[in-house]
């Protein structure tokens, strides 16, 4: 890999407001970002690339490749949750092992908007398909993480049951599932009039949002990393090696199927996340005994500053020897 390319991923400015905004915890600045303006940013930033996948969508036609890299997009939402959890099992109890492999299962939309940014300062964009694959892959690991929860509880609590009516809804209805599948429905439905309409909110100000996103993400991620010591070595190692395993099951995917460069580190980027927004929603009602300050640590202050700092360039170099 080329060194340049990670300075420049550092050098961008929404990476560089993410250390901006860990800079805030450390000199203990008085700056705050209220919980009502990182919902919005959190909600313009699903809408936004919702919409323009939407839009992509509409423009071009869909094919084989199309059709495969949903398949394994499917595929990686339900392997990882299942393997990732009897890995956490080693050390952990079974309810946060669960609330654990939910996380790795599911998807960062945030990683995945910063990866677009990466793309598009190299003169790359991505098809707007992958973006029904993130949809796709967010909510199966919610389902996945609590069932398995079910299963590994003690006999005592063996006759607990699902509540599935609620936990599908929070599945396939939470906030950031629903504006994202609906802004792809209604920008592929508005086509190119809706995407000209909409363009000055949805494109131009996109980075300049996504910057101070980041800059929150920053003060969030700061502020979990005192919990880090909760973890331990082991779910720091354990991490770091499902990252680098689902990754390398998305290289091979990638290759098998073919993709084009964009669409594969898009890919690529949602196999190695972890979900820090949906996830933990979910948790805390379906498995309220995980510790939240366990799986939101490891999401947002181990998983998500790697990706951004330094896997996103890792995995575009990879790829471009192998695509």
């Amino acid at each position: 890999m080329q060194i340049q390319g990670v300075l420049n991923n550092l050098l961008n400015p929404p990476v560089l407001f993410f250390f901006l905004g860990m800079g805030v915890v450390l000199f203990k600045s008085d700056l705050r970002i209220t919980d009502g303006v990182s919902k919005f940013l959190s909600l313009y930033l699903l809408f936004s690339i919702g919409f323009k996948g939407g839009h992509e969508l509409f423009n071009s036609p869909f094919e084989q490749e199309h059709m495969l890299t949903l398949i394994a997009c499917m595929f990686m939402a339900f392997f990882v949750p299942i393997y990732s959890f009897f890995i956490f099992r080693l050390k952990m109890d079974h309810h946060n092992a669960s609330a654990l492999a939910g996380s790795f299962g599911s998807i960062s939309a945030v990683t995945f908007v910063t990866a677009g940014a990466f793309l598009h300062s190299m003169g790359l964009e991505y098809q707007g398909f992958i973006v029904a694959g993130m949809a796709l892959m967010e909510s199966p690991a919610i389902v996945i993480a609590v069932i398995l929860d079910r299963l590994g509880s003690s006999k005592k609590n063996a006759d607990l049951k699902i509540n599935w009516k609620s936990l599908l809804h929070e599945a396939f209805f939470s906030s950031s599932v629903y504006i994202l599948i609906g802004s792809l429905i209604v920008g592929y439905i508005s086509g190119e009039n809706g995407w000209n309409t909409t363009k000055p909110f949805t494109e131009d100000i996109f980075k300049g949002l996504l910057t101070f996103f980041l800059l929150d993400k920053g003060i969030e991620a700061a502020k979990q990393m005192k919990d880090l010591k909760k973890t331990g070595i082991f779910l720091l190692v354990s991490s770091i090696f499902i990252m680098i395993f689902n990754a390398i099951i998305a290289f091979i995917l990638v290759k098998i199927i073919r993709m084009p460069l964009g669409d594969a580190l898009m890919f690529v980027v949602l196999c190695a996340s972890a979900s820090y927004i949906a996830v933990p929603a979910a948790m805390k009602d379906s498995i309220p005994e995980a510790n939240p300050s366990i799986y939101i640590t490891v999401a947002l202050s181990i998983v998500f500053p790697i990706n951004i700092i330094i896997g996103i360039p890792l995995y575009f170099y990879i790829l471009k020897e192998i695509v």
